[in-house]
């Protein structure tokens, strides 16, 4: 499933992006040559497509074809914009309930948060174009095909997001351990964004600092850490419980 969601050689990769196609990942060769750069580099720029320059070992593991220096992942689902979906929710009449996932990059706990925010009731996930897990065949098999439903969006930057959300009337929550607040003492009840981090960084101090609560989750154990996903699912069943009663 994954190798159909690989596109390689210049020309492909150019019609791709004129195409309108969801750039997932897009690799190309550090200091590569020939014909049709130009173009490439002018396509990537007018798409906003992200890339990276690697070495050619880092292309070749993913094919053996004539890949010119140049490889891009399609993303398997359709992707949302943000700022399109959120007035459509207001309009709606419904409470937005948004997920920004800061930096987590590892695909299974994405596609098992996935699951659960799909599960919960979310309205968007929202995840940032650069350091973020792919979204493949292994992300959508781990989220149960929950990716499939549920609209992800990715943003350029997700505290540029997290103020338009604000600006927005939403209200942004950060699961920190960086606060005495515990996760049961927010009010989710009012349009929501919870933001989540990455195991190894947590969440961002760009969006610590501009959050309207920080919360943390009680640990009463010996391990100080949740699993990401775990945590995940563990405060949006509190923003559940809190809609319900």
């Amino acid at each position: 499933m994954e190798k159909e969601n690989i596109i390689f050689g210049v020309r492909p990769v150019i019609e791709a992006i004129n195409a309108g196609k969801a750039i997932d990942k897009l690799y190309i060769q550090r200091d590569i040559k020939g014909s049709g750069l130009t173009e490439l580099r002018n396509a990537v720029k007018k798409g906003k497509i992200v890339f990276s320059h690697v070495p050619i070992q880092k292309i070749n593991k993913h094919t053996s074809g004539n890949h010119q220096g140049v490889l891009a992942f399609i993303s398997p689902i359709e992707l949302t914009d943000i700022e399109m979906l959120v007035p459509t929710l207001f309009e709606a009449g419904k409470t937005p309930l948004i997920l920004l996932l800061d930096k987590l990059t590892d695909v299974r706990n994405f596609g098992a948060i996935a699951r659960t925010a799909e599960c919960a009731g979310v309205h968007a996930i929202v995840v940032p174009k650069r350091e973020s897990a792919q979204i493949n065949a292994d992300a959508i098999k781990t989220s149960a095909g929950a990716l499939h439903t549920i609209p992800v969006c990715k943003v350029d930057n997700l505290t540029d997001t997290a103020l338009f959300l604000q600006a927005s009337g939403i209200r942004i929550v950060s699961c920190t351990e960086k606060t005495e607040q515990s996760i049961y003492d927010v009010d989710y009840t009012s349009p929501t964004a919870i933001v989540m981090g990455s195991e190894e960084f947590g969440v961002s101090n760009q969006i610590l600092r501009l959050s309207d609560d920080k919360a943390k989750i009680p640990l009463a154990g010996e391990i100080s850490s949740l699993n990401v996903s775990v945590a995940a699912g563990i405060i949006l069943y509190e923003a559940v419980k809190q809609r319900q009663s």
